[in-house]
């Protein structure tokens, strides 16, 4: 069964620069993007690591569920006229009102997911999910008998374009001859919460042959993978653990451990340790991951654990360089 990283070694090596502030003060907050708390994949993964914060420490954490972009700001400002400290803003999409609402709060930490701010108050996380979708990708070629996988992302994003493309390299470098079927649900953030929408989608690429279906698409993928279950398909989950929605179902998850960054910058203002700056967290930081449990066991053989995990050494070597849609938006399979 494969062990998940602690969170020291996840976040071993981080070098930010120290702005700390009292222990005494730590009033932790997250506010989430839009699709909620129990959206079962990206947001979800922050609750997670906030809970399991409380459940180490104690100390209790406030959080909040925008409904519409109006509300990130308001949110924000909220929080920190409380005194709440740090606050955590999940997604790309709180970039603007992070920006805004940490210069009027110089002395308040923020930290964010999936976008860097630069003001020395705040610390930025981003991930390398090409690594973590290049591996569920050997993981679907290897899985699929008919050579036809798919890809439903959420908001049609650089961000998600970047999933769809790391995940694109790994099922090519499996199967040369593979074809890869790809959707977008939306160009809004309606598109993290239309899991209808999401299982019309998935169908609509079974019917092309496809037999594995990636997401990365929020709240949407729960349709994803429930349209894969209703047709004896397999889905591939992300953020979360979602292998237990449907066991047997679900081929595996690309773990995106937000969950770790969320804990990590709850951990620091309470330890006085808290920094600013930014770091990019991937396979070899422990950012990024595959899941495999009682859930998926069956379905990942010996030979498909062996080869992915082979790769993965080889991409934190270096010897396999995954590349980033992000750096230049363009995928070159």
């Amino acid at each position: 069964m494969k062990k998940f990283l602690t969170i020291g070694t996840a976040l071993a090596g981080l070098a930010f620069s120290v702005a700390g502030a009292a222990a005494a003060d730590t009033k932790p907050a997250v506010l989430y993007d839009l699709g909620g708390r129990f959206d079962k994949s990206f947001n979800e993964a922050a609750y997670t690591g906030a809970e399991k914060f409380k459940e180490d420490t104690g100390i209790e954490y406030r959080d909040f569920e925008i409904q519409n972009d109006s509300q990130r700001e308001q949110a924000l400002r909220n929080f920190a006229k409380r005194g709440m400290n740090p606050i955590v803003a999940i997604g790309f999409s709180q970039a603007n009102a992070v920006e805004k609402v940490a210069k009027e709060f110089p002395d308040t930490q923020f930290a964010i997911v999936d976008m860097v701010v630069d003001l020395p108050n705040v610390r930025s996380i981003l991930f390398k999910e090409h690594e973590g979708s290049y591996i569920v990708g050997m993981l679907a070629a290897m899985a699929s008998e008919t050579g036809k996988v798919g890809f439903v992302g959420g908001m049609d994003i650089p961000l998600i374009r970047k999933f769809a493309c790391g995940y694109k390299q790994g099922v090519m470098a499996t199967n040369a001859d593979a074809e890869v079927f790809e959707n977008m649900t939306g160009t809004t953030g309606a598109a993290w919460n239309d899991p209808v929408k999401g299982g019309e989608l998935a169908k609509s690429q079974f019917d092309r042959g496809a037999d594995v279906v990636y997401h990365a698409a929020g709240g949407t993928g729960i349709g994803v993978l429930q349209a894969a279950a209703d047709a004896g398909k397999l889905g591939i989950g992300v953020d979360s653990n979602q292998n237990g929605l449907h066991p047997g179902s679900v081929l595996s998850s690309m773990l995106k451990r937000v969950d770790i960054a969320v804990y990590s910058a709850f951990e620091d203002a309470e330890n006085d340790t808290w920094s600013s700056g930014f770091e990019v967290l991937g396979l070899k930081e422990g950012g990024v991951d595959w899941a495999l449990d009682d859930n998926n066991a069956e379905l990942v053989s010996d030979e498909m654990k062996a080869k992915v995990e082979e790769a993965t050494q080889k991409i934190i070597s270096g010897e396999i360089v995954v590349h980033d849609y992000m750096s230049d938006e363009s995928c070159p399979n």
